[in-house]
Formats: structure tokens, sequence, C-alpha cells
């Protein structure tokens, strides 16, 4: 798939939900972390959410996500720990049509520098679903920063070679296609 990679930068329509019991917008400088490294890259916040972190509630809001024909990426923080009432694997891996097994094992990798072992007791992960990659990362701004800037950045960028995620997503996908059946 590298020959479908754009030699301009494309800008993606992200939606960012944040999972928390005890966060508001006012609070939430994960979910705005990652809100402004977006922007700042060029990208389109779509849509923006707040849930409690409840199996049921995060699945929803994330499934009208997917559904939806605009959204083309998915960006989550929060409820990838441990504690009994962190469930946002377990709402989304069901929803998920491909996992990219690599995004939870190269987090853990970029985060060891600067949280050391603890990095093992996040379950970050993401996958592909109807054309939309969802990331699930923690909760903590560090965390957001570390997976914009170690591995969302340059794979969100349609320009990054050998390969990144923007042909593999809604409307990019369709538009990539269509250019290469169109060559002679």
């Amino acid at each position: 798939m590298a020959h479908l990679n754009e030699r301009h930068f494309v800008a993606l329509n992200i939606a960012v939900l944040t999972i928390s019991d005890t966060r508001t917008y006012d609070t939430d400088v994960s979910g705005q972390t990652l809100v402004d490294r977006l922007q700042q890259a060029g990208h389109v916040l779509i849509d923006r959410g707040l849930v409690v972190d409840d199996i049921y509630q995060i699945r929803a809001r994330v499934s009208q996500w997917i559904a939806d024909p605009q959204v083309q990426v998915v960006l989550m923080t929060g409820g990838t720990g441990f504690t009994a009432r962190d469930n946002t694997p377990q709402a989304v891996l069901p929803l998920l049509d491909k996992h990219v097994d690599g995004f939870g094992e190269l987090f853990r990798q970029v985060s060891l520098a600067e949280i050391g072992l603890s990095t093992l007791q996040s379950r970050a992960l993401a996958g592909m679903s109807n054309g939309v990659l969802v990331c699930c990362v923690p909760g903590s701004p560090g965390a957001c920063r570390t997976a914009w800037d170690q591995i969302l950045v340059s794979q969100l960028d349609s320009r990054t070679g050998p390969c990144n995620f923007a042909p593999h997503l809604k409307a990019q996908h369709d538009q990539a296609l269509a250019a290469c059946e169109a060559r002679p």
C-alpha cells in the first residue's frame, strides 16, 4: 500500500473521547492535550466527548463515531489501567474488525524511558473498525503527549513512508483507490 501514500498532507477528521468518572471538559487536560496536538498538526477535530468509565456508555459513543461517515479516527484517553473502573479495552475490543497489535507494544516501549516499568500496567490498544482507526491510551496528559508525539503524529500523516494509516481510513481509502484506478 506504499503506493497509496500521498505526497501532500491530508487533514483527517478526528474525534476525541475522554473516559473518566471525575473529569469535566474544564478539567480534562488529557483530552485537551490530544485536541491541541491534532489541531497543531493540521487535522480537524470533528467531535469531542466525555463519558464515565462504563463499558456500555463507552461502546455506545465509539459505535456512533465508527458509524459516522465523517469520522476517520477516534482517539480515546483513560480507562486503560487495571482498577475495577478501567473498562476501555473491554468496551472497545468487541467493536474492532482488525487489531493493531503493535500499537500497545510500541506505546509501552516508548513509555519505558518516561515512566519505567510502570508502563507494564498500560493496556493501550488500537484497531480498525469500518474504516476508522480507534486508539486507546492512558488518561494522563503525559501518556497522551507520548502517544501523539512518538506514534500518532507520523502514523496519521499521509506523507509518512513507507506506510501510514491515512490510506486505510474512510474517504481516504476510497479516494486513493479511485486515483490509482484512474491512472493509465
